[in-house]
């Protein structure tokens, strides 16, 4: 892909600004949900804030760990929802969980350490060899198609119970419609920065929605929630993890409770590894450099691990590479690391900024929706067009990546105990079973 802005190019000052503003945009919804599920699940108080300032403090981590070199943000991490909601689960008496949160966030980093060290003498070669382009490349596809299903239900979905699912349809279509235009016939500079104009053309289509629902009295025409805006002040500390746990204190925290959150974090973080691979493949075959090699997955692997770390010191929410970010990047054509920088920082500022954190969270499912038909997409074709040199021609390319697509495409989720090796993870290992079950398939001649 012919990139405008390269990895080490800095462009202008208000052009990071918007760039930076853009990547916060793309991965908002998705940082900001995980927090919420843990709430509506265990009656914790994490908060959307806090969330977003861990996701700043490890996409820096992750930016000095990878000198810079690999344009992507990180953000809450969904695969960890099942070990978050173990760390309140599992405490005797619901005296531990925030703690809870932090201690298992660790185990899971010290598992990227590890294989960060392994990779780091091992090489390598050995990953490119179990994990070919027919398989990285339906993985990755998957990574987007089996997030279709949450696209199209915040497209129709409204913020405001008892709003028409026609007219938050009619708001992500506009922003849709608004986001591909700009990116196809706009000027450079709006070009670049498709997804904010996008987003804020569908605010003020629901806005509009709004006033005339409230004009007429017709609750259907709402689908656009101010409530975030009651109330909230100009500045406020974010409700940090750390905090919440220092005042529960250590007390819950014995041999039993420690065994719980090892068996919920660490081999969630094996199953993570997967994705990390993935999403950087992917990178790699947009911005044109193999990360892998340079900077090197022993380095993408410490910032994910120690990002995910202090994520969660922070926000409570262990950190992952977003396919979100990654998607912006190939439709804006911007791999300037500066653009993460600022993102990372954006994200630690307006986390202590209440009216900028609500107006990000009083932005409607529908809107974010309608981005998201774009970013997902993106992801998905991203990963057609890593393997579109493969020969499907051939029985053991055309079998691996059936079984990548079916079983991603279908959702298949396995569980062992309160370990689930979610959609991704099991497309791709079943990939790499298929591939070296076919291995000794002879050539025709």
């Amino acid at each position: 892909m012919k990139l405008i802005y390269q990895i080490k190019d800095k462009p202008k000052f208000l052009q990071i600004i918007l760039f930076a503003l853009q990547q916060v945009l793309a991965i908002m919804a998705a940082t900001i949900a995980v927090p919420a599920i843990i709430n509506q699940a265990t009656g914790s108080e994490l908060t959307a804030s806090a969330a977003l300032f861990g996701a700043g403090v490890g996409s820096i981590i992750y930016l000095l760990c990878t000198k810079s070199s690999s344009p992507v943000f990180l953000g809450s991490s969904f695969a960890f929802i099942g070990s978050m909601l173990s760390a309140f689960g599992g405490a005797a008496s619901m005296t531990v969980g925030y703690i809870g949160l932090i201690i298992g966030a660790v185990m899971a980093g010290l598992v990227y350490v590890i294989i960060a060290i392994v990779v780091k003498y091992a090489g390598v070669k050995w990953i490119n060899k179990l994990m070919p382009p027919v398989i990285i490349g339906p993985t990755v596809a998957i990574i987007g198609l089996s997030l279709s299903g949450n696209a199209v239900g915040d497209l129709m979905s409204s913020s405001v119970q008892g709003g028409s699912s026609y007219v938050a349809l009619i708001c992500g279509l506009v922003t849709l419609f608004v986001t591909m235009l700009t990116s196809t016939y706009g000027k450079k500079t709006f070009r670049m920065i498709p997804f904010i104009i996008g987003i804020l053309a569908g605010y003020a289509v629901a806005s509009i929605f709004a006033l005339i629902g409230n004009a007429t009295g017709n609750a259907a025409l709402t689908v656009i929630n101010y409530k975030a805006f009651e109330n909230c002040g100009v500045f406020a500390v974010p409700g940090f993890t750390f905090i919440k746990g220092g005042q529960e204190g250590l007390s819950g925290i014995n041999a039993s409770y420690l065994l719980t959150l090892f068996a919920a974090y660490a081999p969630v973080a094996f199953v993570v590894f997967a994705e990390h691979l993935a999403d950087h493949k992917n990178l790699s075959s947009i911005i044109g450099t193999d990360l892998l090699e340079e900077p090197g997955l022993t380095r993408t692997l410490l910032g994910d691990g120690v990002g995910s770390m202090f994520g969660a010191f922070f926000g409570g929410c262990p950190n992952t590479t977003y396919g979100e970010s990654i998607a912006c990047v190939a439709i804006t054509r911007n791999a300037s690391s500066v653009s993460i920088w600022g993102a990372a920082l954006m994200c630690i500022i307006f986390s202590f900024l209440s009216p900028l954190m609500a107006f990000l969270e009083s932005i409607p499912s529908c809107v974010m929706g309608g981005v998201c038909v774009a970013l997902y997409g993106f992801i998905a074709v991203s990963g057609f067009k890593m393997f579109q040199q493969v020969d499907l021609n051939k029985n053991r390319n055309l079998f691996v990546a059936s079984v990548v697509f079916i079983t991603g495409v279908g959702g298949m989720v396995v569980s062992f105990g309160k370990v689930e090796i979610r959609t991704v993870a099991c497309a791709l290992i079943l990939g790499i079973v298929t591939n070296l079950m076919l291995s000794g398939e002879k050539e025709e001649n």
